[in-house]
């Protein structure tokens, strides 16, 4: 089984503290005598050196002069900086309200070719119809306590939704069957989300799958999107990490060609999207 998200941020971190570490231990000092010339007190050179506490810019600049190693420190840092880069927590980027969150993306959308798309949990957002929407994003901003702007939310992810309109862009989606049948705004938000999901697995740029409950597909993963081979955002319930290691985003690529092999396609989709619809009758 593939490490968490979460597990590939912890690595980052610790790859940090392991160039910290070594930089300690060339320079033939130890932890204590390498608190002592930066002033700190012995634990916090050892969290810093475990990778129990991320270091600060400051903090990666004293270690490096108390260690005669002042050329590394620009390195670390921007290493630091892409290991803290890689964890971005809700409840922090959301204390504005929601449009915010759905406009900082609109670049990385405009700029991406091919974007692969995984929701274990509810319709993606490019897909969504603004009922759907607005019932998803509300939720979501009463479950973090943070500013309910849904209405300019919904705007913004409308507006940028309109890339899968574009020419020479693909969309190879895919949703769990569940996600069907998952009951957002009551059921009719929900059948006219169904009738519009339909409707947009016509478009050309859109190649809509949907992996039925009794398959043997792969477990079902957290909802991840990747932006052609340059990064994978993945989803989880306090925060979104991004990956850029190459063989990472190569490894959710392969999962995704397995899934989708798994996935129904075509007429086969839409009938499992009918019968849902139907069952809202």
């Amino acid at each position: 089984m593939a490490p968490s998200p979460s597990a590939h941020v912890q690595e980052a971190r610790d790859r940090v503290a392991v160039r910290l570490r070594n930089l300690r231990a060339d320079a033939g000092l130890t932890g204590q005598q390498l608190a002592e010339r930066t002033g700190w007190q012995g634990s916090k050179v050892s969290r810093l050196q475990s990778g129990r506490t991320q270091p600060s810019d400051d903090d990666i600049r004293a270690w490096c002069r108390a260690c005669g190693a002042e050329d590394k420190a620009a390195d670390l840092i921007a290493a630091s900086r892409q290991a803290q880069q890689m964890y971005t927590e809700w409840r922090r980027v959301q204390r504005a309200g929601l449009r915010a969150v759905q406009e900082a993306r609109k670049p990385l959308y405009d700029r991406t070719k091919v974007m692969r798309v995984y929701s274990s949990s509810v319709i993606p957002g490019m897909l969504q119809t603004r009922a759907y929407a607005t019932a998803l994003l509300s939720e979501i901003a009463r479950f973090n306590r943070t500013p309910d702007d849904s209405p300019a939310a919904v705007e913004a992810r409308m507006e940028r939704s309109q890339v899968i309109h574009r020419a020479g862009r693909r969309f190879p989606i895919l949703i769990e069957e569940s996600v069907l049948r998952r009951q957002i705004g009551g059921p009719d938000v929900m059948a006219e989300q169904l009738g519009y999901l339909l409707q947009v697995a016509q478009l050309h740029s859109v190649t809509l799958g949907v992996i039925p409950t009794a398959t043997g597909a792969m477990w079902p993963l957290e909802t991840y999107t990747i932006f052609d081979a340059e990064q994978v955002t993945v989803e989880l319930l306090t925060a979104a990490i991004t990956i850029n290691t190459p063989s990472e985003v190569a490894q959710y690529a392969a999962a995704h060609e397995e899934m989708s092999a798994a996935a129904e396609h075509g007429h086969g989709a839409m009938r499992l999207i009918t019968k849902t619809v139907s069952t809202l009758a």
